[in-house]
């Protein structure tokens, strides 16, 4: 890989993988490779969608996978230099992006959610994963997808509680889906989500109490797309400015607001 050229983003746009294909002779090597990129996402959240679709396959790879394995070495390789940049903030608001693809994987038609977690305009926590059931629409993976946020944002305010550095303003769940969102404000609505009716109950009462907020935000400044599907090059590099992900010398700016 020391004389491939570099690519502009960790996957092609829209490709949905699957486990058809020549098998690839070597899985070993494919595990190897694909363990090393799963700890490089612990400060490199921009491969973290492309990770976890090449995850899926470690018992059974085939070229195709492996082709796209190479694909984020290239990517890797033209970001060499790409880190989080923390800087010190002018406030302590707590914010989650929440965001899910429906039905994303081809195969078993699960969904895929993501969130990304800002203390202070800084990215402290995130995620990309499948979930573990089918959603019957949109809303309601995205909804499932506000539930993991909440939880990840109620573990995180313990942790700041125990610290003494408890915000002030109550954290902030933002999703682009409005039916979602009127679900968690909406006590009539319940009885048209039965099917989900644990994450329903446990995202109301932290609303109904005042620990949570929920909030619409434009599917332009969904920061969580870049964890649930694989964007064109020029949203993808909006998308990582905004997690403040990029070389030393670079001073970034896009600072996260919901103002």
């Amino acid at each position: 890989m020391q004389h491939a050229k570099p690519a502009h983003t960790p996957l092609p746009t829209n490709i949905s993988l699957t486990s058809e294909g020549e098998p690839y002779p070597d899985p070993t090597h494919f595990r190897s490779i694909v363990g090393a990129l799963q700890y490089l996402t612990i400060t490199r959240p921009d491969i973290s969608y492309a990770v976890n679709q090449v995850s899926h396959f470690l018992q059974s790879p085939t070229i195709n996978h492996y082709q796209q394995v190479k694909r984020i070495l290239r990517y890797i390789k033209g970001t060499l230099t790409y880190g989080l940049h923390f800087s010190k903030p002018c406030n302590s608001t707590l914010i989650g992006f929440s965001d899910a693809d429906w039905a994303r994987c081809v195969e078993t038609r699960r969904s895929t959610y993501g969130y990304s977690i800002f203390l202070g305009g800084n990215l402290v926590s995130w995620s990309a994963k499948k979930q573990p059931t089918i959603s019957r629409s949109s809303c309601e993976s995205k909804y499932r997808a506000m539930a993991n946020t909440a939880a990840e944002l109620i573990w995180i305010t313990h942790l700041l509680r125990e610290l003494h550095a408890l915000p002030a303003d109550r954290p902030t769940v933002l999703c682009d889906n409005r039916s979602a969102l009127f679900l968690t404000q909406n006590p009539v609505s319940h009885k048209r989500a039965k099917h989900i009716e644990l994450d329903y109950h446990f995202i109301r009462e932290l609303v109904a109490s005042g620990k949570l907020h929920t909030k619409f935000i434009s599917t332009k400044l969904q920061v969580a797309d870049i964890f649930t599907k694989s964007l064109p090059c020029s949203q993808f590099e909006f998308f990582r400015k905004l997690l403040r992900l990029g070389p030393p010398p670079l001073r970034l700016r896009g600072d996260i607001s919901i103002t």
